[in-house]
């Protein structure tokens, strides 16, 4: 498994050795001991989730406070998604940063958003499903959101064939000068 920081440290690309033939391909996609390693602690994940979503459809920007706060570790098996992760600690000196990642059923590819991040993503193809792993269960009263949108932020995102599609609950996302964020 191949490990990448981002421009945000924490965040990180892991990208597995991939064993293929004519029948197909093999890979490894998830070992606790080279996850533990690279991002320098052991987190358990306790939830999966799988959401499949068409051309132009935008999540997030979402995170959970403390203490619910989660950590992530994402990736497409099937389409093409730009995804996001925003710095939300306040004391970091990356506060309101963000880095984007193309992740895709082809290239492989996951994403580790670590808790203290928010998380969004754009589907850039027809459709996509997108699978990840959390490091805390889902709690509605800890649940917030920043919009996708908030010129605070600056968020490059590309351009997907069609506006951006986001849930109403996303529309009432806020800026990150309104946002709680994490110490």
């Amino acid at each position: 498994m191949k490990v990448t920081p981002t421009r945000l440290p924490e965040v990180l690309i892991f990208e597995p050795r991939i064993f293929g033939d004519e029948r197909g391909f093999f890979l490894e996609s998830f070992r606790q001991a080279v996850f533990d390693e690279a991002v320098g602690r052991h987190f358990d994940f306790v939830q999966d989730n799988h959401s499949h979503s068409r051309r132009g459809v935008l999540r997030g920007l979402h995170y959970q406070l403390d203490p619910m706060a989660q950590g992530k570790l994402v990736r497409v098996t099937q389409g093409r998604v730009f995804d996001v992760a925003v710095d939300l600690r306040r004391s970091s000196p990356r506060f309101g940063q963000w880095v984007g990642v193309e992740l895709s059923g082809e290239n492989h590819r996951q994403l580790w958003v670590p808790p203290g991040f928010a998380h969004g993503f754009l589907v850039l193809s027809d459709s996509a499903d997108f699978l990840y792993k959390t490091t805390n269960y889902y709690a509605p009263q800890a649940e917030r959101c920043i919009r996708w949108d908030d010129p605070v932020l600056g968020i490059d995102w590309p351009d997907a064939g069609v506006a951006p599609q986001v849930s109403a609950k996303d529309a009432q996302g806020v800026s990150l000068t309104q946002a709680e964020v994490f110490a």
